[in-house]
């Protein structure tokens, strides 16, 4: 608190200053001199863009998601992360304060946006609705990452500029998940096509985050009806692939078919996959890597039986090779038997790819699971959006029946585990297996098949400590269970 205190007695010098000298600042942006025009409007967006950084809101939020899944384990000061039967160490307890910063941070410069564009007058109005809508997207996805991980969380709809927007209690689930909803509308209805500009939110982006976010809340009917939208009228395809390193046309790529909302990288914006992916100066995976942060053990029941070699994800996925000085094919050490290429880079280690935040096979895969739900079991078309994406896994024809179709006559639970299961293949490192797990309630169900004890409290993440100390309508009765 004493921090916050002297940073904004520092403000409000610096403002009375000003207001002596009468002059403008022309050293620093203030919201005295800022929002006057469109080229303002765009910064401001551009801004609350930036907070996602390169990896999804930054490496530490992606490893604790990540690592929170069943089917790999961490590593070095990771490894705590992975250990289910205890609390977090402090250290990863601080990795989870820096991600919940991370989203309030982007929240408020989203909030910033929505408190100050409506204002502009010299603007083009369809470019003020859209960076509008983007701000509401942005709000939501934020709002969207802090409720599945933390519970309930306070809600802020202003931009926090002093003292008096610090204090706001914790809200109900419900509640969030309602203003979640209303900014994805909102983002929906403002928002136009696939711009040229790369990782712009579109419509279609905001329909596949409604989706999830009535996938999540069991509102089953509403999944399925905006998954079909975007299957049936939005400009995407499925990237055809025969072999495994076609899949390499999604993720190696900065324009593909399948991109609906994803974080492109170049030369100047790299990611830090690659380097935590990946063992230290591996080839061909990655050079220069500065270690490994997770691994899959040959054991794992994700990948045992029930991953049919014949699948090219797994192929893809997965390598237990690399090439030692001689380029010689050589068995990676026993430390880390599996490991995971998805991501790479290339022998000039310039990252080549684009993180996906949401891509066109989820809508396949959204809709099926939501129609059996509000069926009450697979139609002939949620059998066969689920059966397109196997399909496609195995080198066949999306769209022509094939032998490794599932089965008619499934019951409403099988199915979903079916999609569930195909989930986990699909989006293996694209940090949807903890969510998925706990949204079905099947976290004990696969951490017991995968040999790893939970405790009930690793089910939350922990309540900032600085949001303790610092916000008075939140106090240590308010932590989560267990920290």
């Amino acid at each position: 608190m004493k921090n916050i205190i002297l940073v904004i007695f520092t403000f409000f010098l610096f403002s009375a200053c000003d207001e002596a000298l009468e002059e403008v600042p022309k050293d620093f942006v203030s919201k005295a001199n800022f929002y006057n025009n469109q080229s303002d409007a765009e910064a401001a967006i551009a801004g609350a863009y930036s907070g996602m950084q390169s990896d999804f809101f930054g490496i530490t939020n992606y490893l604790m998601t990540e690592l929170h899944g069943d089917y790999l384990f961490g590593r070095g000061s990771q490894a705590p992360i992975t250990i289910w039967d205890q609390i977090l160490d402090q250290r990863n307890i601080g990795r989870c304060a820096t991600n919940w910063l991370s989203f309030y941070e982007t929240i408020n410069r989203a909030n910033a946006v929505l408190d100050n564009v409506p204002n502009i007058e010299n603007i083009d109005p369809e470019v003020q609705n859209s960076i509008l809508a983007e701000a509401h997207f942005l709000r939501a996805l934020c709002y969207f990452e802090l409720v599945r991980g933390w519970g309930a969380v306070p809600i802020k709809t202003s931009e926090s500029v002093d003292l008096s927007a610090v204090e706001a209690p914790r809200e109900p689930e419900s509640k969030v998940y309602e203003l979640i909803i209303q900014d994805c509308l909102a983002a929906e209805s403002g928002l136009g096509e696939v711009g040229e500009a790369t990782g712009r939110a579109s419509k279609w982006a905001a329909k596949m985050l409604l989706a999830h976010v009535y996938l999540t809340t069991e509102n089953w009917q509403g999944a399925a009806a905006k998954a079909e939208d975007v299957i049936s009228n939005g400009p995407f395809a499925l990237v055809p692939v025969e072999q495994p390193d076609d899949f390499y046309n999604i993720f190696a790529v900065t324009a593909n078919s399948e991109d609906i909302f994803s974080i492109h990288h170049s030369e100047t914006a790299q990611s830090s996959l690659p380097v935590y992916l990946h063992r230290a100066n591996n080839i061909p995976y990655n050079y220069g890597s500065g270690g490994v942060f997770a691994w899959l053990p040959d054991t794992n029941s994700f990948i045992g039986d029930s991953w049919d070699d014949n699948d090219l994800r797994k192929s893809f996925n997965l390598y237990t090779q690399i090439q030692n000085a001689n380029g010689e094919w050589v068995d990676l050490p026993s430390t880390t038997p599996i490991l995971f290429k998805k991501f790479i880079t290339n022998t000039s280690g310039v990252r080549l790819y684009s993180a996906p935040v949401y891509r066109f096979t989820e809508a396949y895969l959204f809709y099926a699971e939501a129609a059996a739900m509000a069926e009450g079991g697979p139609s002939g078309l949620a059998l066969e959006r689920l059966n397109i994406i196997k399909r496609r896994a195995y080198g066949f024809d999306p769209n022509s029946v094939s032998p490794v179709d599932y089965a008619v006559g499934l019951s409403q639970n099988d199915f979903r585990d079916a999609v569930i299961q195909e989930r986990a293949y699909e989006f293996i490192t694209e940090r949807r297996r903890w969510f998925d797990l706990k949204r079905t309630g099947k976290v004990k169900e696969a951490f017991a098949a995968a040999g790893k004890p939970i405790l009930d409290e690793r089910l939350l993440w922990p309540i900032p400590e600085d949001e303790i100390n610092n916000n008075p309508a939140v106090n240590q009765e308010d932590q989560n269970p267990g920290y």
